[in-house]
């Protein structure tokens, strides 16, 4: 995982992503939660427009954990195949 991609914030992993319409950001959404439910760990996240902002954290222990730093290097790998900019 680039650590400069993801920020700690809040106890939680943390990134936003912008997309150059709403139906990039829906399918990076769609894949994102194909990979969540693969590993068994969710984001929290939202979407505005062509906007999509990602949390991660384990909630059964309310911090971050491995789980997490694997949930974000599967979705560096998903925006890294599509015009994703990242912030």
């Amino acid at each position: 995982m680039n650590s400069s991609q993801w920020h700690e914030v809040g106890g939680a992993l943390r990134r936003d992503f912008e997309f150059a319409d709403f139906s990039e950001a829906w399918a990076f959404m769609c894949a994102v939660a194909e990979a969540a439910e693969e590993m068994d760990h969710h984001p929290d996240w939202s979407n505005s427009w062509n906007k999509v902002s990602i949390s991660l954290r384990s909630h059964d222990v309310g911090r971050v954990t491995d789980r997490d730093h694997r949930l974000a290097a599967a979705i560096d790998q998903i925006a890294g195949g599509s015009t994703v900019s990242h912030s």
